[in-house]
């Protein structure tokens, strides 16, 4: 490593930095939003204008720099996804486009706001954490799609005379219990279903394009609905809820381990708190490993 290459990697990985990157991606996200006002626009314009080559130009200075501190070994910054999407904004900022790509451009420098995220560590965990529960929320959203099929379903069959307006078609209940579940209104539609829709005023255009039958059921339409807000919102919301909490968990622990590992390699050895934190997990494999034997010699029997 050279004296340079060791230059550039101090300077990198200084607080001073790291804050000084962090104020210029707030400062490009200010500018964009300013950006969104025309008369500001036709008074400094110019001005607004060069403050934003500028920060593009510290940018790439930026990205320049870490990619230096990897020295010969100059490729490893693009092995970090976020060192690959700030370096693709930094380019397609300096993309030359014509007026008809501009909004292409727009949208390259609203995305920078986005380098937030690669700028402070805890977001980067929380992202890192929604992404690996994915393939988790994936189930429950098929499991949630089931359950919204088979009230929907329901739904038209019980109240499509009555209420043609929210349960008229299968795509029209869909929706309207899409409204149930995020409890906009939704005892609104409760009523309706309860006491009969001659009991509420609907629009002149809802008259005109539907037949109305009103036919009030009051113990159907309030087990319908609180049964179905019960699972749709409060079930199956701590679901999601959950699945993201043991990933952000999982994340967390994968993050200290790397970190560890870092330590270790920095200054060949470990810290009291360190080894605790590593006998703690050897005991969890142990512990889950242990579980495994006993669930293979459960099917056994």
């Amino acid at each position: 490593m050279t004296a340079l290459t060791a230059a550039i990697q101090k300077i990198t990985a200084s607080n001073a930095f790291a804050h000084t990157v962090l104020g210029l991606i707030v400062a490009a996200a200010v500018l964009v939003g300013v950006e969104t006002y025309p008369g500001v626009m036709e008074r400094h314009g110019r001005l607004i204008h060069g403050l934003d080559r500028v920060i593009i130009w510290l940018f790439a200075v930026e990205a320049a720099l870490k990619i230096a501190a990897g020295g010969r070994r100059w490729y490893d910054y693009f092995r970090d996804p976020w060192n690959v999407f700030d370096f693709t904004i930094v380019v397609v900022c300096f993309l030359p486009v014509d007026a008809q790509y501009a909004q292409v451009l727009r949208l390259a420098r609203v995305l920078r706001a986005l380098r937030l995220v690669s700028a402070i560590p805890k977001l980067q965990l929380l992202v890192g954490a929604l992404l690996a529960s994915l393939p988790s929320m994936c189930f429950v959203g098929l499991l949630l799609s089931i359950l919204f099929y088979v009230y929907a379903v329901t739904a038209v069959f019980l109240f499509r005379d009555n209420d043609p307006v929210h349960f008229g078609s299968l795509q029209l209940s869909l929706l309207s219990l899409f409204r149930v579940v995020t409890l906009e209104d939704w005892t609104d539609v409760m009523y309706i279903q309860m006491w009969g829709s001659a009991n509420y005023p609907f629009s002149e255009q809802d008259l005109a394009r539907h037949h109305f039958h009103s036919t009030p059921r009051p113990l159907v339409g309030a087990l319908f609905f609180v049964s179905f807000v019960s699972l749709g919102t409060m079930i199956m919301l701590n679901l999601f809820i959950g699945v993201i909490i043991n990933s952000m968990d999982e994340a967390q622990r994968e993050r200290e381990r790397r970190d560890r590992e870092q330590h270790l390699t920095e200054t060949g050895r470990l810290t009291l708190g360190d080894e605790i934190t590593l006998v703690e997990n050897q005991l969890e494999v142990l512990a889950q490993q242990l579980r495994n034997l006993r669930k293979r010699a459960d099917e056994r029997r």
